[in-house]
């Protein structure tokens, strides 16, 4: 059998499992297992499983990921997005569809705390939706709204595919978060422009006014714990006061006495907050190893190393190769989670795109890239057919039909587009932040 045959088996078979709802991380597993065991033996498997379980869980760098998952886990149970929606609901009132904008900067200001565009979603749409509801608006907006505005969880910093990305390829956590800051704060603008573009070009689906409000001290002080912990946070990791890892420690601590202050953490939602993040810990740290073992299989195919040299020998435009590599993770999107796309392909694209001349260093290019697949991942949570995002949405409105939620999202992904185009063609906007960072 050829290198490139069992590579495409061992692709095959990991898509057949993943169709008969085997978990993901199995499926990896039991692919990987495949490819492996068929090039090499079941001793040098067995010696190789042994190697990289240890070298992946000792790394201490991987401590930060349930460390900004608790702190999410903290913000949602601590009723910090309800004020954070009040706040934003005040200041959006003048507007026409200001709700709806206020659910997209609720969105942004939760996930600067939280780093999941899931938990972003359901946290923010549990508030969000029946105040929109009451004012008029249409199940299609408002689903489609909360939906997209739940990307922002994994475009404001501190995002944990980013972090996985960081740790994967080896770059600097910081500079990666201040690369994704321009971005999420362009991604926010947008949909608060195809918000207002929407509301004025199909009438029907907003009030004509939301009944404007005036900000009060009570609206205002709801939101200075969040921009406390936020301040604290990544003020301390750029300030050089400490590591990304400790900043995660910091942020959590920090988020757990600000969810004490407003008086809505019992000791049963603090038990279901460490409860949580074990459990999203260790699905992460599972798919982790099904990727490592999966990766592995496909690494000795050579079929990676190949790719990086053929592509390299291709006399076409490097933007080209990376907007190719973009809508396979546009593809790719319909049947995988992000950080399942992310630990799967970033070993295999990540030396081809190293191995293209972008005329800029490679420690800019590495950056760049990461943002790059950040964009097209939050894409894929709202894209037709799966968009995690929409179903996550739409099974908290019992009575919108998936149809409407997702022609809901339509605007938002046009906003997707050229953004990812914009951020495409021109690498500075991404890198602007970066160079400030030591």
């Amino acid at each position: 059998m050829s290198s490139l045959t069992l590579a495409g088996l061992i692709f095959a078979v990991m898509l057949v499992l993943m169709a008969v709802r085997v978990p993901i991380a199995v499926s990896m597993f039991a692919a990987g297992t495949f490819g492996y065991i068929y090039q090499v033996g079941l001793p040098p498997f067995l010696n190789n499983l042994n190697g990289v379980a240890f070298a992946r869980f000792a790394s201490y760098d991987l401590s930060v990921i349930p460390l900004f998952i608790l702190m999410g886990n903290f913000a949602t149970q601590g009723g910090i997005s309800k004020a954070l929606f009040q706040f934003a609901s005040v200041v959006m009132s003048r507007f026409k569809g200001g709700l709806a904008m206020a659910a997209v900067l609720a969105s942004a200001g939760f996930g600067a705390i939280c780093g999941s565009s899931v938990a972003t979603a359901a946290t923010i749409t549990s508030v969000a939706l029946p105040e929109m509801k009451r004012h008029g608006y249409s199940g299609r907006l408002a689903t489609g709204t909360l939906a997209a505005g739940g990307t922002l969880g994994i475009l404001i910093p501190p995002s944990v595919p980013l972090v996985i990305y960081a740790i994967l390829t080896e770059q600097n956590i910081a500079k990666l978060f201040a690369a994704a800051m321009v971005p999420g704060i362009i991604a926010m603008v947008g949909y608060m422009i195809a918000i207002a573009v929407y509301v004025r070009l199909v009438p029907g689906h907003a009030p004509e006014h939301d009944g404007q409000s005036k900000l009060t001290w009570d609206a205002l002080k709801g939101v200075l714990p969040i921009a406390l912990v936020f301040l604290v946070v990544f003020g301390g990791i750029y300030g050089g006061l400490f590591t990304p890892t400790e900043g995660a420690g910091v942020g959590a601590a920090a988020t757990f006495v600000a969810a004490m202050l407003k008086r809505e953490l019992t000791w049963a939602k603090v038990k279901l907050c460490f409860y949580s993040t074990a459990a999203a810990s260790a699905m992460i740290f599972m798919i982790f190893i099904g990727a490592d073992l999966m990766n592995s299989a496909l690494a000795l195919t050579q079929v990676p190393a190949m790719l990086a040299e053929v592509i390299k020998g291709w006399d076409i435009s490097p933007i080209l190769v990376v907007s190719a590599i973009l809508l396979f993770y546009v593809v790719l999107g319909a049947v995988m989670d992000e950080l399942s796309m992310i630990l799967l392909t970033i070993p295999i694209f990540f030396p081809v795109v190293m191995g293209l001349d972008f005329g800029m260093p490679a420690e800019s290019v590495a950056i760049w890239f990461g943002i790059m697949v950040l964009m097209t991942v939050g894409f894929g949570l709202l894209a037709p057919p799966v968009g995690l995002n929409v179903y996550v949405v739409n099974g908290m409105a019992k009575d919108v039909p998936i149809g409407e939620s997702y022609r809901g999202v339509m605007p938002f992904l046009a906003s997707d587009v050229v953004r990812t185009l914009l951020l495409l063609l021109f690498p500075s906007i991404s890198l602007w932040l970066v160079q400030f960072v030591g």
